[in-house]
């Protein structure tokens, strides 16, 4: 049953960064979630990576040693390109014969 609450399922896409490795392994390891890409190693020896989490859920992340910032809302990122495509098929022959069972659609 979908939620009432849209912040409930909404899903943000943030950048979860541990001062070191096995740090960063052991948030992945209890916590769980969603990565996106590989770690990657900063110049003062802290590791960071991408994540994909529930909007309630990225606080949660913030423990001693790491840190999450919201880089963006992926629910939202993800609507706008669904609204980018078209209605139809770009695929279809336009001068096909339909077949089988349908209505006949005057232009």
């Amino acid at each position: 049953m979908p939620s009432d609450n849209s912040h409930d399922d909404k899903i943000l896409r943030v950048r979860v960064t541990a001062q070191d490795a096995d740090t960063l392994r052991a948030l992945l390891r209890n916590e769980r979630p969603d990565v996106g890409g590989r770690p990657r190693t900063h110049a003062d020896g802290s590791v960071g990576i991408d994540a994909y989490v529930p909007a309630g859920k990225a606080e949660a992340l913030e423990q001693p040693g790491v840190t999450v910032t919201v880089v963006a809302d992926a629910t939202a990122t993800g609507k706008a390109r669904q609204a980018e495509v078209g209605e139809g098929d770009r695929f279809a022959d336009p001068s096909a014969v339909p077949r089988g069972l349908g209505d006949k659609v005057e232009d």
